[in-house]
């Protein structure tokens, strides 16, 4: 199996499963990705959703072999039919998703990471816009997202020197949340997307819908939509049971609803 699913109570991980090319994407797994995203976005039990690797790599990015086979899709198909699909998924599914990158993100896996709502990395995990490096251009998402976590300028010579960016050095930079020591990283990464999967997911959808709208919202729009999501999320059985636990001193029991 090209990925692996596992179900932690609310919370649904999907394990990039090909450790041997350092989980780097085939059709295969292309497709297996987005049809797990698609059924996790449908399940009402899982509110979170995490991606994470097998073995010592995240995700090289495309499997050179397969983009080179003769008799196989070409560079402009693999881009459409596989990431694009995969980055407009990640955005658009009303849920937390946590990128836990557990070593190497390279090309198509650092951006399909940073496309996430929350990039958690183990301290010896990197990030590389590999892209130029063959004479290839970023994509999955790349050019629109890394400029606005990071600048335009520092994004700018990210992609075209193609420099290795230790975990350590992409949160100082903003890049990234936070970075866990390998020997508990991932016990940390999945206490984190459990929390996330338990908090009043209904409002972070709506916090989700509210940052993808503001990449290309002016302030006014920005702020009729602000008000209309809190109305929206004033309607939420969480928002009622948030305030109950308030008043009442205790921990709220989100259901996102």
């Amino acid at each position: 199996m090209t990925i692996q699913l596992q179900q932690k109570g609310t919370l649904g991980i999907i394990t990039l499963n090909r450790p041997e090319v350092f989980n780097s994407f085939n059709k295969e797994m292309a497709l297996a990705t987005q049809k797990a995203l698609d059924d996790y976005e449908n399940d009402a039990t899982v509110r979170a959703i995490m991606i994470t690797g097998n073995g010592k790599a995240f995700c090289a990015g495309q499997d050179l072999q397969e983009a080179i086979d003769d008799n196989g899709l070409e560079i402009k198909q693999i881009v459409d039919e596989h990431y694009n699909p995969i980055v407009k998924r990640i955005r658009s599914i009303k849920k937390p998703i946590i990128a836990t990158v557990n070593g190497v993100a390279a090309g198509a896996g650092a951006n399909m990471a940073l496309a996430c709502d929350v990039v958690v990395a183990s301290r010896s995990s990197s990030f590389l816009q590999a892209f130029s490096k063959i004479g290839l251009v970023p994509d999955t998402g790349g050019t629109f997202t890394l400029p606005r976590i990071i600048g335009f300028q520092k994004a700018s010579a990210l992609m075209m020197l193609g420099d290795k960016i230790p975990s350590e050095e992409a949160e100082k930079m903003g890049m990234i949340y936070k970075v866990y020591p390998d020997e508990n990283f991932l016990s940390e990464a999945e206490k984190l997307a459990a929390k996330l999967a338990n908090m009043p997911t209904k409002a972070l959808g709506y916090i989700k819908e509210m940052l993808n709208q503001s990449m290309t919202n002016n302030l006014d729009q920005q702020l009729e939509m602000e008000m209309e999501y809190q109305f929206k999320a004033t309607e939420t059985r969480d928002y009622k049971e948030g305030v109950q636990a308030f008043l009442e001193k205790r921990n709220p029991e989100f259901k996102g609803e």
